[in-house]
């Protein structure tokens, strides 16, 4: 070994060290210590299995709702959207890896904890929860969706397993979730190192990659063949409530990029910390084009019959050859696919509660009774608003309107105009500056016009 080789390991070990320490007071981090017997071996994640973990953060189930934002803003608005999205996402990360290296701070918490005290670290917690839960809440109900079925405007949306078995006891959705909670869920998320989660991330982009390829070779079909209607290319806008409606698509796409919770986790386990932001712009890159092909795709080929959840669309006859074996391979595989996302999200998910609830305990890692309790109790809230909550778009922009666009836009930009160590550029200023803007006036006015069409809704009968 040279002279060169042991000065970089000691560096890393003292960079691993450091982080254990700071692990002792950020709750958005897996703690390593001494106790922890499976975690002496481990010597840092490989660049593949850091942007297999943040793509599985980001690509989860906002793609399902995307298709129905191209049946709000048209296909050439629509794409250009989730584009123009995907780069604010990278620039606010881009943000919270530059100030939290500067602060020398190992986490988002520890972060806003360093620019805002212990208030500002607990408002980002309570945030990372809602949000979490809220899209937790929206795996299920696509699992259940897909599986046992779904109602829509009157129209009843067969499940996979109602469409093979009939309707039975053991597919209604209860039971399929609490099934699939107890068998999948639940061992998923006893794991207690992100890494660990590797292979599963890596099979659950794979089963995100067959749905799609799936979903354009029928398009694709169904184009040669001249059954397909030319889509509406942009918004249908006739009033000042139906512009104003157009602005209930930013939550969707808001929650459909939000990874920032995960970020330095990511980076913590890397073996070489300085590849994040490459980890990063690759993982967007990724799921940016996933994202615009899926969301082309599946409106050119439902067009305005277009579903909140597109998934859901998958139940009919689609006229070509072997069209119910696909119907079900689409529906079967992204299904799985949200099994598998599942724990990445629930990860900081538990962390965070906690970091909230027992902020001066042992780690979280090693104390089994804790771990294992805030583990079940936050499955069983999941679950029983799984079974309550009737609609995707609503958990959808209730979590975009509240708690992600906080985490990632408001948050990083806050930091940034705060500038504790004075590195934030006038760029830096004037592009946080105009993220807060747009965070703020489009969830204003998404929320006004929902409430709005509410109010319309449950007066109608009376007048």
């Amino acid at each position: 070994m040279t002279i060169g080789s042991l000065k970089h390991a000691k560096e890393k070990k003292s960079r691993k060290s450091k982080q254990a320490v700071v692990d002792e007071q950020s709750p958005l981090l897996p703690n390593k210590h001494k106790e922890d017997a499976g975690f002496d071996e481990f010597d840092g994640a490989s660049f593949s299995g850091a942007v297999f973990n943040l793509s599985t953060t980001i690509v989860g189930a906002g793609i399902m709702a995307l298709p129905a934002t191209m049946k709000s803003l048209g296909l050439i608005l629509g794409i250009a959207m989730i584009i123009f999205m995907a780069f604010l996402t990278e620039a606010s990360i881009e943000l919270l890896i530059r100030f939290s290296r500067t602060s020398k701070s190992a986490s988002y918490g520890g972060l806003m904890g360093d620019t805002f005290g212990k208030y500002g670290k607990m408002l980002l917690q309570i945030c990372i929860l809602v949000n979490n839960i809220g899209v937790l809440v929206v795996y299920m109900i696509i699992i259940g969706d897909v599986l046992s079925g779904t109602n829509s405007s009157g129209v009843h949306h067969a499940g996979v397993l109602e469409g093979w078995f009939g309707a039975q006891w053991w597919n209604s959705r209860f039971f399929i979730l609490l099934v699939t909670t107890l068998g999948i869920f639940a061992p998923l998320a006893s794991l207690k190192r992100i890494d660990s989660l590797r292979f599963t991330s890596a099979l659950s982009v794979a089963l995100a990659v067959v749905f799609l390829i799936v979903t354009v070779g029928i398009t694709v079909f169904k184009l040669m063949n001249g059954t397909i209607l030319m889509p509406r290319l942009l918004p249908d806008v006739f009033d000042m409530t139906s512009f104003l409606k157009l602005f209930t698509v930013v939550p969707v796409l808001v929650t459909a990029y939000i990874c920032h919770y995960n970020v330095h986790s990511i980076e913590n386990e890397l073996e070489d910390s300085t590849q994040i932001r490459a980890v990063v712009q690759s993982s967007l890159a990724l799921c940016s084009s996933v994202y615009v092909l899926t969301s082309l795709f599946g409106f050119l080929l439902f067009g305005d019959a277009t579903l909140d959840d597109v998934l859901s669309n998958f139940d009919i006859n689609l006229g070509i050859p072997l069209g119910s074996m696909l119907n079900d391979v689409v529906r079967v595989s992204y299904a799985a696919h949200l099994m598998l996302v599942f724990p990445i999200v629930f990860y900081p998910l538990r962390l965070n509660l906690d970091g909230l609830l027992f902020p001066s305990a042992r780690p979280l890692t090693s104390d089994n009774l804790r771990f294992a309790s805030i583990s079940s109790g936050l499955i069983a809230i999941i679950f029983l608003g799984a079974n309550f909550i009737p609609s995707i778009w609503d958990a959808f922009q209730f979590t975009g309107a509240t708690a992600a666009v906080c985490i990632g836009f408001i948050f990083p930009a806050a930091v940034t105009l705060r500038d504790r160590y004075g590195i934030a550029t006038k760029k830096d200023k004037i592009l946080c500056i105009f993220m807060i803007v747009l965070a703020v006036f489009s969830n204003v006015v998404a929320i006004y016009s929902d409430a709005l069409s509410l109010i319309k809704k449950n007066s109608s009968p009376s007048e």
